[in-house]
C-alpha cells in the first residue's frame, strides 16, 4: 500500500459521494452514558462489526476524532468513542481520584457487555490502551497505537513546542497545525483545515477541556513514565500490535519505537510523511486502510 498522500484524504469532497450514510452518522452520533461508581462515563457508538474502543489524547474529547476516519473504521467495525472522567461530558465526584482512565475502559466495556474488543489509542490514550492491555490482555484482540511512545522511558523526549502551544487554556486552529500536522508542509497545513471543517460540522458539541484538568493527565502519565514492568510485560503478550505515527511527530518522535523492534514480536511500525502527531487527522482513509488491514492479517 503506498504511503503517497490519498487524494481522497486531501479532497474530502471525493469521499461524500461513496459513503455519505456512514459520514453522517458519525458527525450526529448520539451521546449515551453509563454509569458507574457515582460517575457518567459519556461514549458515542457507531457502525457495526467487531467492537473497537478509541482512548483520546491529551485533553481530548470525542468531539475531536476526525469523523472521516471513525467513518472509515466503522465500516467494518462497531467503534466507541468516550470521555474520560472528569473530561468533556463525563464526571468525576472526586476531582483528585487521577488514575481513572484504566478503570473507565475497564467499566465501559463491562457496561457495554464488551468481553473482547480492539483498542485504540491516540497521544495520551495510547499509553492508555497499552496500560489496559497489560492488566487485561484477555480483553484485547489488538492494540492500536496512534501517536504515541512505549510505555516506560523513552530516549527521545518531546520539543518544547510542544508545551508552548499544548498548555494554552485554548487552542485555535492554528495551533492544532503545530501540534498535529507538519506546518513546514503546505499539504499537512490544508489536511488540518480539511479537518477541522469535518470536526466543526457535529452540531451537539461535546465540553472543551480547560487548564484546571491538566493536573489530572500529569498524574496519569507520571505513572506511565514509571511503569517499566508495563513495557515489558507488553514483549510476553500474544496480542498484535500496530504503532502508527508521523514522520515529525514533536510530542512523541517514532524513534521511540525502533529500540523495539525484535524486542516486542507482534509490533509493526508505520511512519506516514511529511506528517506529525496526528496522522489519522492528516490521512483518515489511508490510516482507516492500515489499521484495517492489520487487524484482518493478523490473530
Amino acid at each position: 500500500m503506498s504511503c503517497q498522500r490519498d487524494k481522497a484524504d486531501s479532497k474530502t469532497s471525493d469521499h461524500k459521494n461513496d459513503s455519505v450514510s456512514l459520514y453522517v452518522s458519525a458527525v450526529n452520533s448520539k451521546t449515551e452514558y453509563v454509569e458507574k461508581d457515582g460517575r457518567k462515563i459519556a461514549y458515542r457508538k457507531t457502525g457495526q462489526g467487531p467492537a473497537m474502543i478509541l482512548c483520546n489524547r491529551f485533553r481530548g474529547i470525542m468531539d475531536d476524532w476526525d469523523p472521516l476516519f471513525i467513518d472509515s473504521l466503522s465500516q467494518y467495525h462497531t467503534v466507541y468513542l468516550f470521555d474520560y472522567s472528569g473530561v468533556g461530558l463525563s464526571t468525576l465526584p472526586n476531582a483528585n481520584d487521577s488514575l481513572m482512565e484504566i478503570k473507565d475502559v475497564a467499566d465501559l466495556s463491562e457496561s457495554l457487555q464488551l468481553n473482547r474488543f480492539i483498542l485504540v489509542g491516540w497521544s495520551h490514550g495510547g499509553k492508555v490502551a497499552q496500560t489496559f492491555a497489560t492488566h487485561h490482555p484477555a480483553k484485547v484482540s489488538h492494540l492500536i497505537l496512534i501517536g504515541t511512545v512505549p510505555l516506560g522511558k523513552n530516549a527521545f523526549p518531546s520539543e518544547k513546542i510542544f508545551f508552548d502551544y499544548a498548555l494554552k487554556e485554548v487552542n485555535d486552529l492554528n495551533d492544532e497545525v503545530v501540534l498535529f500536522f507538519e506546518p513546514a508542509d503546505s499539504g499537512s497545513v490544508a489536511a488540518a483545515k480539511a479537518s477541522r471543517g469535518r470536526i466543526d460540522q457535529r452540531t451537539d458539541k461535546d465540553i472543551y477541556v480547560k487548564p484546571d484538568v491538566f493536573k489530572k493527565y500529569f498524574a496519569t502519565n507520571a505513572a506511565f513514565v514509571a511503569d517499566e514492568q508495563g513495557r515489558t510485560k507488553l514483549a510476553t503478550l500474544p496480542i498484535p500490535i500496530l504503532s502508527l505515527s508521523g514522520d515529525h511527530d514533536i510530542v512523541f518522535p517514532i524513534e521511540n519505537w525502533y529500540a523495539l523492534t525484535r524486542v516486542y514480536p507482534n509490533l509493526q511500525i508505520i511512519m506516514l510523511p511529511r506528517a506529525g502527531h496526528g496522522p489519522q487527522q492528516q490521512y483518515p482513509l489511508l490510516s482507516a486502510r492500515y489499521v484495517g488491514d492489520f487487524i484482518k492479517n493478523t490473530n
